[in-house]
């Protein structure tokens, strides 16, 4: 089976190693700036004399192809929220991607339809003022999810898709008005790179509210939604998504290990600002787009044949080796 995102030959020459990319990283600020994001391939272990594969976010030539990828991907986080039970709250929960002929417009999930099941044909594209396109599915969609993600769209031209669900986790975790704190590296990926939402104004069918979360989102990766959760955005539907689980995980732990400093009597040990904002670092935009290609490989199995591992178009990222399937 080919693999879910394209798959470069890379040329050592072209790539920094592990030690050069730690050294530059240490170095420079221009790396991961979080005004926007950025590209580029995570670096190889060593001097590599023989060219290697690695997984890409993949370029289009045609956007109609662009488009159906991002559909069929989009599907494939639907059911990967679904599976790992972000779906449990009745019709709860939205994820968008913008559309690459209509900016403007986005995909988002059908209302009250079970998340494990989605197809790209599933999905509706919605317009800037709430309005359902017949180029999509004729389904109605939530208004709550219109309302919170074409705010950020509109808001943020440079994020593609955005996640929102409720957990167990983020729900308690949201009711303390704070932002996640560097306890383990996995913490580093949203350090100075989330903020807090300190206001609750109920469901969020107001496009007000909806632009007051953007505001409050600014131009981070996430945004803790007081007394609500969490949303995420990324370059791509599958950093988006990737991000979202990763968040979810994370205040998991903080609050295992919270309760657990509480009742020994002590503080967590948080890493240092230097060690946290190198790690975040590490992490770009793209380096979250791979690191969701297991889990798209994992949901494309399990569809047993109603999605695909490829949509069609697929190109290597930079366009730099001829790729062959």
């Amino acid at each position: 089976m080919a693999p879910s995102a394209i798959e470069t030959t890379t040329h050592p020459t072209n790539q920094p190693t592990g030690d050069e990319r730690a050294r530059q990283l240490r170095k420079t600020t221009g790396d991961r700036p979080l005004d926007h994001f950025v590209y580029g391939a995570h670096p190889i272990s060593g001097a590599q004399v023989q060219a290697v594969k690695q997984v890409r976010i993949p370029t289009f030539a045609n956007p109609l192809d662009e488009r159906a990828f991002r559909k069929l991907h989009a599907a494939a986080c639907i059911r990967w929220l679904g599976q790992n039970g972000y779906n449990n709250e009745g019709a709860g929960g939205h994820i968008t991607v913008r559309d690459p002929i209509k900016p403007d417009h986005f995909w988002i999930n059908p209302f009250c339809k079970s998340f494990r099941y989605i197809t790209p044909a599933d999905l509706c594209l919605v317009d800037e003022a709430g309005i359902v396109q017949p180029e999509g599915n004729m389904h109605a969609i939530n208004p709550a999810g219109f309302a919170i993600h074409s705010a950020v769209h509109a808001a943020r031209p440079d994020v593609i898709a955005a996640v929102h669900c409720h957990s167990l986790p983020t729900k308690a975790f949201s009711a303390l008005g704070c932002k996640l704190e560097p306890i383990n590296q996995d913490a580093c990926r949203f350090y100075d790179d989330h903020a807090v939402y300190e206001d609750f104004g109920g469901i969020v069918l107001a496009h007000e509210e909806g632009r007051r979360i953007a505001q409050a989102l600014g131009k981070n990766k996430a945004v803790i939604l007081q007394n609500h959760g969490i949303l995420t955005v990324g370059k791509s539907v599958d950093a988006a998504t990737y991000l979202f689980g990763a968040m979810d995980r994370c205040i998991e732990a903080q609050l295992l290990a919270d309760a657990a400093a509480g009742g020994r009597g002590v503080k967590t040990i948080k890493i240092s600002h230097e060690e946290a904002v190198y790690t975040r670092r590490v992490y770009t935009d793209e380096m979250e787009y791979t690191m969701f290609q297991s889990c798209f490989e994992d949901v494309v199995r399990d569809s047993r044949g109603e999605l695909s591992m490829l949509s069609g178009g697929e190109r290597n990222g930079f366009d730099a080796f001829p790729r062959e399937w």
